[in-house]
């Protein structure tokens, strides 16, 4: 190679570079971001919320495209994505599949970490998750910028269940993490995990006697035809964080990663407000259509004395003791 070209190689490496590091335009820039569901679903609605949010508070007119139905994969493929800051942007992920990065992040979906609605909004709408937010930004270069969910989870059996007795001894279909099976034994169940995708089937065969989900999932795969009692133990609302790729908010200009926070904060209180309402409209429809019995819980304060042994075991086992007593006192 010749000096004369070398150096010219040489100039355009460091131009590259610089450019690199330089604020990414308004006026050049597509966000993009990525959903499980249609667009009449709540994760969805909210997402739009956001980019609408984003463009007001930057006053600028970004293009944003956001890809649905599962184009782009499952949540773990969205998590690979954003964290190598490719493919997307943006999206709602689970704490379950973010739970590599920080051990602590499980405690979100933990049952019966918030006692009701009231708990969950003060804990999401305050300070409490910033230490795990800052781990993920340390660990996968992901930032949370708000906070969705709302979905109430209850169990859905083909029997009915009202009390202790009831639910002594019953079958019931739970997530694959651990503290789930630790939690519903403790309540005197008898939890077993079971791929989702087997559950309809699993009850119809008498493998199993229900599940516990939420209202939509309830009625998106048709759960109530096997299983068409709902016991309101409302043992998990779900947390969603959204959730933008580190690398591409590094590379934005400092006014508009401020209106990305400031959307995000008030897309996620769009989002959980939203949702909250759908998930009692559906749960409401189904048994209005004879779908389901709804049934109350008798005892589910004593619910919540029973699991704060198992609770406090998982959370010292996780180093997250603290983390659990600040939810607890919110």
């Amino acid at each position: 190679m010749s000096l004369f070209s070398f150096g010219r190689a040489t100039v355009a490496a460091i131009a590259v570079s610089v450019a690199a590091t330089l604020p990414v335009s308004a006026a050049d820039l597509t966000l993009r971001g990525a959903s499980l569901f249609d667009e009449n679903h709540a994760y969805t609605k909210t997402l739009v919320k956001f980019t609408e949010l984003v463009n007001e508070y930057s006053e600028e007119d970004i293009e944003f495209d956001i890809r649905l139905n599962s184009e782009l994969g499952t949540e773990p493929d969205f998590v690979n994505f954003l964290t190598q800051g490719v493919a997307i942007d943006f999206a709602i992920i689970a704490p379950s599949n973010l739970a590599r990065f920080a051990d602590a992040l499980p405690l979100m979906d933990m049952p019966f970490v918030f006692r009701d609605l009231d708990h969950w909004n003060a804990v999401l709408s305050s300070d409490v998750f910033t230490p795990l937010e800052e781990e993920l930004r340390e660990k996968a270069d992901l930032a949370i910028v708000g906070y969705a969910g709302g979905g109430t989870r209850n169990l859905i059996s083909n029997k009915e269940i009202k009390n202790f007795d009831d639910l002594n001894g019953h079958k019931m279909r739970v997530m694959g993490a651990p503290i789930q099976a630790q939690i519903f034994n403790a309540l005197t169940a008898s939890p077993s995990a079971i791929a989702y995708a087997e559950v309809y089937n699993a009850i119809q065969t008498g493998v199993v006697d229900g599940l516990e989900n939420e209202s939509a999932s309830l009625f998106q795969y048709k759960f109530y035809e096997v299983a068409p009692h709902v016991t309101l133990t409302k043992h998990s609302i779900t947390v969603r964080p959204i959730v933008f790729s580190g690398k591409s908010f590094d590379k934005l200009s400092p006014e508009l990663q401020e209106a990305i926070m400031k959307a995000g904060k008030e897309a996620g209180d769009y989002g959980r407000a939203l949702e909250t309402e759908e998930d009692a409209e559906k749960l409401q429809a189904m048994q209005e259509a004879g779908n389901i019995q709804v049934h109350e819980f008798e005892g589910r304060d004593k619910m919540l004395e029973m699991v704060i042994p198992v609770q406090d075991a998982y959370a010292e086992e996780l180093g997250a003791a603290a983390l659990l007593e600040a939810i607890r006192t919110k």
